[in-house]
């Protein structure tokens, strides 16, 4: 007899003790043992794909006669509270494991099996249920993990990173309109430009982000095109010739997504450039949101001794040794959301070229950076709006008093004086402390009615005017 408190299961490999109360068995039991690396284990997104995929298979292989209907319907059963996140403690295996992911496959097999073989009746362990003939039936680790981290990634982009990009990029769009009637000084290579509005500048950011929403969805496209159906290296083998469009097909009804067959299943199991790609477009919404956030903390710098052209929301003290300071810490919480996207993708690229012959051999890591970035890039993306961009006021009166000082002002007198004249004035103005405005005056360049025109902040904001040489 064991021990009180475990159970003994057997594999090909032989015996070993698994925890009694535990859903899982001995396949899990080794990888545990195998990979005591990191602590990281696959997210929630990919624990429900794993239970969709094996409730649609359970559906399909029963409608095909391959399945017996009472043992379907406990997998089935099953599979639901693995779906629904109440069996997620017993997923316990490392990140860092078998590249196909096979330990976790395996994990998602003995869970369903002891959870389906207890609804039966049965003892956990006896494989009443079992975990390959049936819960795996038709399938195999090499097309199961790369599907479930498609649909986990389309799916999380569209319920949870579409929505908060929607909600900053309305949020953004809002104040561009707010913020149109504010004439503020323009700045290129840090110092500083022609004027533009406040207005232009956020409507920038908004279209970053409208850009970004669709980048999300070209990823989604990317990921519509999943390796089920190809088993262990592509060929189809021990698969009904009808089951990974039937699934696929359940799939993409229950998740709002879209999940057809690889066009060639060689190519969906033995690379994951779909995946890189997808990547790759999470890192160009990264790179968006850092320039967007450095700029929002260069805006509202100062508050008395900084640019300060817009204010931020105060959202909690700055120092723990200068009273009153108030930093952007939600910005900069975004960016270094951003830095760590950037970086997992390194990852993911990383990962996407250990597709040795007929499978890749990262899949884990892949999943897990992926997954990871989408969810950050959601959270960070929600946060920015709620916490910062929808509290931002401009500092009106700081935009108005920097436009005058600006030497760029000049660049208005160039079509009509020449750039080197107006280059002149400029210099002058740097020289003597005084505005592009004043050095012309006592020039007497031009009547004051021109002038005043020429110089006037808002006609430099639209396109038109006078044609010359507009400076870089």
């Amino acid at each position: 007899m064991p021990p009180e408190g475990i159970r003994l299961e057997r594999d090909t490999m032989g015996e070993l003790a698994v925890p009694a109360h535990a859903y899982y068995g001995v396949q899990t039991a080794r990888a545990i043992e195998n990979f005591p690396i990191s602590g990281l284990r696959f997210p929630r997104a990919f624990i429900r794909a794993l239970g969709l995929i094996k409730r649609a298979a359970a559906t399909v292989n029963a409608s095909l006669g391959l399945l017996d209907n009472t043992l379907a319907e406990a997998i089935k059963q099953a599979a639901t509270e693995v779906i629904d996140g109440k069996l997620d403690a017993e997923f316990p295996v490392d990140i860092f494991q078998t590249g196909s992911g096979t330990s976790t496959n395996m994990n998602a097999n003995e869970v369903i099996s002891n959870r389906a073989t207890e609804l039966l009746g049965g003892a956990r362990g006896s494989k009443l249920v079992h975990p390959n003939d049936h819960v795996n039936l038709g399938q195999s680790s090499n097309d199961v993990i790369p599907t479930a981290i498609h649909i986990a990634a389309s799916e999380t982009i569209e319920r949870r990173l579409i929505p908060a990009l929607t909600r900053l990029h309305q949020a953004l769009d809002r104040k561009a309109r707010e913020f149109d009637g504010v004439v503020k000084i323009g700045r290129t290579h840090l110092q500083d430009a022609t004027p533009v509005r406040l207005g232009q500048e956020f409507g920038g950011y908004a279209r970053q982000i409208e850009l970004g929403i669709t980048r999300m969805r070209r990823a989604q496209e990317m990921l519509s095109e999943v390796a089920l159906g190809g088993t262990a290296v592509g060929t189809g083998l021990n698969t009904h010739p009808e089951f990974s469009s039937r699934v696929l097909a359940l799939l993409s009804q229950e998740t709002g997504c879209s999940f057809k067959e690889a066009a060639n299943h060689f190519e969906a199991q033995s690379a994951q450039d779909s995946l890189v790609e997808a990547s790759g477009e999470l890192r160009t919404l990264a790179v968006s949101l850092m320039k967007i956030a450095n700029d929002i903390r260069w805006l509202g710098s100062g508050p008395r001794c900084g640019l300060g052209e817009i204010v931020l929301p105060e959202t909690q003290p700055g120092s723990s040794i200068m009273p009153g300071k108030v930093n952007p810490v939600i910005a900069e919480s975004v960016v270094m959301v951003c830095a760590q996207v950037i970086g997992n993708d390194v990852t993911v690229t990383i990962g996407g070229q250990a597709g040795n012959f007929e499978l890749n051999v990262m899949l884990p890591v892949m999943a897990y950076n992926l997954l990871q970035s989408i969810e950050l890039l959601a959270a960070a993306s929600n946060n920015f709006a709620e916490k910062c961009i929808e509290g931002i006021t401009a500092n009106e009166q700081r935009c108005r008093d920097s436009i005058e000082q600006s030497l760029a002002m000049c660049t208005a007198l160039a079509p009509e004086i020449g750039y080197e004249a107006a280059a002149a004035i400029a210099k002058e103005a740097y020289h003597t402390g005084k505005t592009v405005r004043e050095v012309a005056r006592e020039r007497k360049i031009l009547p004051e009615q021109r002038l005043n025109e020429l110089l006037d902040p808002w006609r430099m904001t639209e396109p038109g005017g006078p044609v010359g040489s507009a400076g870089g």
